[in-house]
Order: structure tokens, then C-alpha cells, then sequence
């Protein structure tokens, strides 16, 4: 497998060994499933990232550990919000012809016609979990919107006629809806409301002190 990621053994330390790593331009990791235990590793960030781009998020990489080659998937990780660098990162060993349970992304293609009546086109449920066979997995699965008229939704059961994937998810599940712009009047409203409940709290909390205020000096 050409998408090689080069990892090493690394013993479980402190967490300023563990930041030491990361400044070092590794990412601490760990590496559990098919034909191999549970073993703490760190590979390089850059290839990992260089990987990631080339397979995508829930493509099939190997892994070379100390020599020893693995196939595996990134099967979860945490990055720093503020610095956007792995943190940790798991990756799960896999048997090449069993399924996987995977979350892939939908992505709407064609214009909604509720859209072009000066609709809003919204997506409540942005990924599907689907169960395929680790060279069969997806970067995305694509549907259809084009016919989504105004105030009418598209649930994962039109997903699943317009896909050949087993989908996992609930045919009742909402992916797209098409709803009417917020009128002026109802912004001004909406807003109304918010600055009434607002000035409420703080008369009850300006209520509040003042029986806290009564009760103590009672004291």
C-alpha cells in the first residue's frame, strides 16, 4: 500500500514527555484492533497530515510499526482548537474483508427549488453512518435536492433509494429541509422578545438581592 504512515513504539509517560513529543512534531498515538494489541505509538504529524489528504478522513492507510506493516483507519483524534495540531490520535487495525461501521459526510447537489423561491436550504444531519467494506468506503455520499420544494424535507430514506450503501441511520431522519426566510417583522419580534426576557432576569436578580439584602440585615 503506497500510503505509508511510519510510526514507533513509545512507552506510556508523563504528560510533559507527552508535550515534549508534540513539540517535536509528533502526535502521541495509539494503535488496537484486528490481529494486534492495544499499543501506545506516535507517528509523524506531517505525514500523518500528508496521509489524511491523499486517502481522505476514512481512507485506508498502512502503517509501518518498527518494521511491521499494518492496515489500519483513524479512528478517532483531538486537536487543539487554538492551535489546529493533533493532539492524540486512534487508529483502529482492520481486516480487509470485513465491513466497517463508518460516519461518511452527505453533500446536497443540484439547486433546491425551494431555493430559487427564496428559500433556505438547511441541513440538520450533516454525516450518515454507513457499513462497507474498508476499500468500498467513501469520501461522501451525494444527493439530489433539486426537487426540494418549499417547506418540504429529504430523510435518510431518500438517501437510501438513491444509495447502493447500507445506511444505519433511521429513515425518518431529517438530512435537508427547505424553510421561508425570516420576514423583517419577525426578526423585530424575535428580538422584542429576547430584550423582555432579558430585562426580566434582571429584575427578578435585582428582586433577589434585595430580599437576600432583608433577610440579612434581619440577621
Amino acid at each position: 500500500m503506497a500510503n505509508t504512515v511510519k510510526a514507533q513504539t513509545r512507552e506510556v509517560s508523563k504528560r510533559s514527555n507527552l508535550t515534549n513529543l508534540r513539540g517535536e512534531g509528533h502526535v502521541p498515538a495509539v494503535v488496537y484492533g484486528f490481529k494486534t494489541e492495544s499499543t501506545p505509538i506516535s507517528v509523524s504529524e506531517v505525514d500523518l497530515l500528508k496521509t489524511l489528504r491523499e486517502v481522505g478522513r476514512n481512507g485506508v492507510m498502512s502503517l509501518d510499526v518498527d518494521g511491521k506493516s499494518v492496515n489500519v483507519v483513524l479512528s478517532d483524534y483531538q486537536m487543539d482548537v487554538l492551535k489546529g495540531n493533533f493532539v492524540h490520535a486512534d487508529f483502529l487495525a482492520i481486516n480487509m474483508k470485513d465491513e466497517l461501521e463508518v460516519l461518511v459526510h452527505v453533500v446536497p447537489t443540484g439547486d433546491a427549488a425551494g431555493v430559487k423561491e427564496g428559500g433556505v436550504l438547511n441541513q440538520p444531519t450533516r454525516e450518515v453512518t454507513i457499513k462497507v467494506k474498508p476499500s468500498d468506503i467513501p469520501d461522501s455520499i451525494e444527493l439530489d435536492v433539486s426537487e426540494l420544494g418549499m417547506n418540504e424535507t429529504l430523510t435518510v430514506e431518500a438517501l437510501k433509494k438513491a444509495s447502493s450503501y447500507n445506511i444505519l441511520e433511521e429513515d425518518d431522519v431529517t438530512l435537508f429541509s427547505v424553510t421561508a426566510p425570516r420576514s423583517d417583522e419577525e426578526l423585530e419580534t424575535t428580538a422584542d422578545e429576547d430584550a423582555v426576557g432579558e430585562a426580566g432576569d434582571e429584575e427578578t436578580t435585582e428582586s433577589d438581592s434585595e430580599e437576600t439584602s432583608t433577610e440579612d440585615s434581619k440577621e
